[in-house]
């Protein structure tokens, strides 16, 4: 947790090359440990799944005392004392306001797949399958949004409170319009070479039939999804949490899953996916609308706007 905390403190400080070094170093740390710990080398003995345990634990333990020394020794961003109960509470409840909304909405995620991965089963265990490859792909596919997502927001929350909205308002909609024009490149990468992926990660014909429908069908909402991530961010980052909140609410039990359902009822599989897309579709229409317009209205209410 240390180095995750550390990280989001210096990129709200605006540095957001070193968090990317801390992390780039913890996964070399167990890139170049977990082959020496797991299967032994030399006087090292092999430790199996415990040597993977180790290696991870002393990425963790090196990373979490390098962010330790940034912040307190070199940035000089801790106080060298305990804080006093009031200082602490008032402090937590500031963080909370923003905090448990957040938390909530990043908890209803796994919750939504849940249930559409219980929908996918009732195709049997080769839709399962695919489904998963999809979803490692998406990962991969969304790294960029990913990323986005953690630097756009110290930008927006330090001009929204110098009172700088146009700026913001400028800088959300360049963000949306490169997340868009990436994933349109992504989707035309992934459509071009959706047999050979699915020819990649499985042998069953069944297997490789979804993962072809999935990447010639999901990856077409990528960049709408892409609008909704970055839209959830941003209101985060100008102390809208629970507009955040209800917006993941809308989007995984309002739209998802009840289209989800409807899509594999009516189309079976390729429904499903397309429900996917349908659902990111009209989410990122409401995401852009309903951002635009608490923008508006705090840049209305702020003494430092204009």
């Amino acid at each position: 947790a240390l180095p995750i905390v550390g990280n989001s403190v210096l990129r709200a400080n605006g540095d957001t090359k070193t968090p990317s070094i801390i992390m780039a170093t913890a996964g070399g740390i167990n890139v170049v440990l977990d082959p020496i710990l797991i299967f032994g080398w030399g006087p090292i003995p092999a430790y199996g799944i415990k040597g993977a345990a180790m290696a991870t634990l002393i990425a963790w333990i090196i990373c979490a005392s390098w962010v330790i020394y940034l912040l307190a020794i070199k940035r000089n961003l801790m106080i060298p004392r305990l804080l006093k109960p009031r200082e602490f509470f008032d402090n937590t409840q500031q963080i909370l306001r923003i905090g448990l909304p957040a938390a909530g909405a990043n908890m209803l995620t796994p919750v939504a797949g849940g249930v559409v991965t219980a929908i996918i089963a009732s195709y049997g265990p080769s839709a399962v399958a695919a489904w998963g490859v999809g979803n490692r792909i998406e990962s991969l596919a969304s790294i960029v949004v990913l990323a986005l997502s953690m630097t756009l927001p110290p930008f927006i929350s330090q001009n929204a409170g110098a009172g700088k909205f146009t700026r913001v308002g400028d800088a959300y909609r360049t963000a949306l319009k490169f997340v868009m024009l990436w994933q349109v490149g992504i989707y035309a990468i992934l459509a071009v070479t959706s047999s050979f992926i699915a020819a990649a990660f499985s042998s069953d014909p069944e297997v490789q039939r979804v993962i072809i429908l999935f990447l010639m069908i999901v990856p077409l909402g990528y960049g709408l999804q892409g609008v909704v991530i970055l839209s959830n961010s941003s209101l985060n980052a100008i102390h809208c949490p629970m507009s955040a909140l209800w917006l993941s609410v809308i989007r995984l039990f309002v739209l998802l899953v009840p289209l989800v359902y409807l899509g594999s009822y009516l189309f079976d599989v390729v429904g499903l996916l397309a429900a996917t897309v349908i659902a990111n579709l009209l989410m990122a229409i409401i995401a852009y609308t309903w951002f635009r317009h608490r923008l508006r209205q705090q840049s209305v209410g702020s003494p430092k706007a204009g």
